[in-house]
């Protein structure tokens, strides 16, 4: 048998190397590379092409069963998840720490207990006993969900498969857990591998749905290694900031549906609560119109929200280098758009302080946001303001041209049930719906002659 090499792995990206160094070359984190146990190299070359198991091949146009569901009895959760949760699936979901995670898994989780399903929760990161003074908190101390504090995979899958499984497993959180095949603490990237395969395959093998809380690194991605989010069948983004009472749970990765969905929840004292009408989270109340204030009717999947876009330009005298602040926003979009409405409608921030903000903390990466914002921008240096009954949507060029964009009219239906009565849209996509009137515009220079009242 040869001698096993070393192997040095970074617990940030999973980038192996024969040496350890203080930096990660791949990352660039830093005194994040562990040494771990290598596996054995042999030498000799074995022929796979023999000695193993004939598998049985199928045609694309075989008849194939659609996966059976269950609901959460939670309508946004299912709605992230594509109609519910698949049985035999894997789903990770990460967010930062204190954002909601355990408490909308264990409101899901009572709710299914509640309809006579078998639940288990095991969590790795507190007591049986913490679990539960939550748990009582939301009001779910009579569900009868089977609750354990543990670590061991070998232990929780032993105790699993002792009786029938349980329709749904959570696991809180898979960086806690650890398999005494593989050496090293829990955490580290061979441990958090192995662990999440060995659920996955008794999720795979007895047919329950396992859900698996990830931790996020600062810049938000979920830690460990990028092979975790391959292994499992759903990745879950819970999002929001801390000093906001709302969260989105969006969907990056889904094998049993589509990624263009997001549930969206309000933080309560008694819990996660769903929102049905998440434009009213975003859209500031006000009885009269307001300078740098505009509203954009953002798609998130099939859903319209409406969310409110507040710029303020402040004139410098002292010949200081203005700043660019964006909050919500792509600061290099924002430089963009800037830039169009210097060369091509004659308007000039080089002397100008520019501050972006997308109300309530959302965060925007539609480019149709582009008219609404050089709206806002324009408002805000001229100081003449948006009327409050309406919303503006559409891509912006470099030419100046304003571009069509997709799903105008679910748009503009979303916009007229809240009440907003003129729509400032692309020229293209001026065919309007019922109850709002439609202004068209072919360049970005048009709206700003109507809104400065040139000729």
């Amino acid at each position: 048998m040869a001698k096993a090499k070393r192997k040095f792995v970074c617990q940030q990206c999973g980038a192996v190397s024969s040496r350890w160094q203080g930096q990660c070359d791949d990352c660039g984190e830093w005194n994040s590379i562990v040494e771990e146990a290598a596996e054995t190299v042999f030498s000799s070359r074995h022929d796979l092409q023999t000695g193993g198991r004939a598998i049985s091949l199928v045609g694309l146009d075989s008849a194939v069963q659609l996966p059976d569901r269950t609901g959460t009895g939670i309508a946004e959760f299912d709605r992230a998840l594509g109609g519910g949760i698949v049985s035999g699936s894997a789903t990770l979901i990460g967010g930062d720490p204190g954002i909601g995670k355990s408490t909308l898994l264990l409101q899901a989780a009572a709710r299914i207990a509640a309809r006579g399903l078998a639940v288990a929760y095991i969590s790795g990161e507190e007591a049986a006993d913490q679990v539960r003074l939550r748990a009582r908190r939301l009001g779910l101390g009579d569900a009868p969900v089977q609750l354990a504090s543990a670590t061991s995979v070998r232990d929780i899958l032993t105790t699993l498969g002792e009786g029938e499984p349980p329709a749904l497993l959570v696991i809180d959180s898979i960086q806690t857990m650890h398999s005494d095949l593989i050496e090293g603490a829990p955490g580290t990237v061979s441990q958090v591998r192995a662990s999440a395969q060995e659920l996955i395959r008794f999720a795979k093998q007895r047919g329950t749905a396992l859900v698996m809380v990830g931790h996020v690194t600062k810049d938000g991605s979920i830690a460990g290694p990028r092979v975790l989010e391959h292994m499992v069948d759903t990745v879950l983004s819970f999002e929001g900031e801390r000093s906001h009472q709302y969260r989105i749970l969006r969907a990056i990765k889904n094998r049993f549906g589509g990624t263009d969905e997001i549930g969206v929840f309000a933080m309560v004292a008694e819990g996660l609560e769903e929102v049905a009408n998440p434009s009213a989270l975003f859209l500031t109340h006000r009885d009269e119109s307001v300078t740098g204030a505009t509203v954009f009717p953002a798609l998130e999947g099939t859903r319209p929200v409406l969310v409110e876009i507040q710029a303020l330009v402040v004139r410098l005298s002292s010949g200081a280098t203005p700043r660019r602040a964006v909050v919500g926003w792509d600061s290099g979009r924002l430089a963009m758009i800037l830039a169009v409405l210097e060369a091509r409608c004659g308007l000039s921030f080089s002397t100008c302080e520019v501050y972006l903000n997308v109300a309530g903390g959302y965060r925007l990466s539609d480019p149709a946001a582009d008219l609404a914002v050089a709206a806002a921008l324009i408002s805000a240096l001229t100081e003449r303001p948006v009327p409050a009954d309406v919303v503006l949507f559409g891509e912006i060029a470099l030419s100046g041209e304003i571009r069509p964009v997709a799903h105008a009219p679910l748009r503009l239906r979303e916009s007229a049930k809240l009440g907003f009565n003129r729509a400032y849209i692309p020229a293209a996509a001026a065919d309007g719906v019922k109850g709002i009137s439609v202004s068209g515009y072919r360049a970005l220079s048009q709206l700003v002659d109507q809104m400065l009242g040139r000729g």
